[in-house]
């Protein structure tokens, strides 16, 4: 059976019939990233909960956003040295109930970084990137998270959310892949590369 003909359930079918089109649209870069789509596929069209309901980690998996920022015109794009997390992400957060995730996009970037949410060009307001992650402690949990790309300068980023937040850095992808696996998103990497893949076969297009 393909994964977009699973059967959905309950009384939510519109909405995860949305979030199965996301993810499945979603071209894999590699053979991780095509078992983390399969196995999103699956969770969502199965009727397991999707948005988390209460903090850290019910449920013990549940939907994310990630927004990566990109200033194209100067080759840098932003993260966050997240708190809790303790390593060096993109700006992001939950996906609300019933929330769209475009949506949850929007809201988080003005939360967070209070700028407006501008989809790159690259992708417009879908997602890039899937990423299927086990947190850290406390609280362990599974994140499902989809990434976005964002345009935005690096002068129209002055404040961020300090209590979600210790600092902000704008890095190049040579400076991204440079820097230790450890003290990034686990996906990180494989995300940068990614991305430098998309924009060379929108150069050569």
């Amino acid at each position: 059976m393909a994964s977009t003909d699973v059967p959905l359930h309950h009384d939510d079918d519109g909405q995860r019939a949305r979030l199965v089109e996301l993810v499945s649209g979603i071209e894999p870069w590699d053979d991780l990233e095509r078992s983390h789509r399969e196995a999103a596929v699956q969770w969502i069209a199965g009727g397991a909960p999707v948005y988390r309901v209460r903090k850290p980690d019910v449920p013990v998996m549940h939907l994310v956003c990630y927004f990566v920022v990109l200033d194209e015109t100067r080759g840098r794009q932003l993260l966050v040295a997240h708190r809790r997390a303790g390593l060096w992400l993109p700006a992001g957060g939950h996906v609300e109930p019933g929330e769209d995730p475009w949506a949850a996009v929007v809201r988080e970037c003005q939360e967070e970084l209070g700028i407006e949410a501008v989809a790159s060009p690259v992708t417009g307001e879908l997602p890039f990137f899937l990423t299927v992650t086990r947190t850290r402690a406390p609280g362990v949990h599974t994140d499902v998270s989809l990434w976005y790309l964002l345009d935005a300068g690096v002068d129209t980023v002055t404040s961020w959310d300090r209590g979600e937040f210790d600092a902000i850095r704008w890095l190049s992808e040579e400076q991204v892949l440079q820097e230790p696996e450890e003290f990034l998103d686990p996906h990180m990497h494989r995300f940068t590369r990614k991305l430098q893949h998309a924009r060379t076969m929108r150069q050569s297009g």
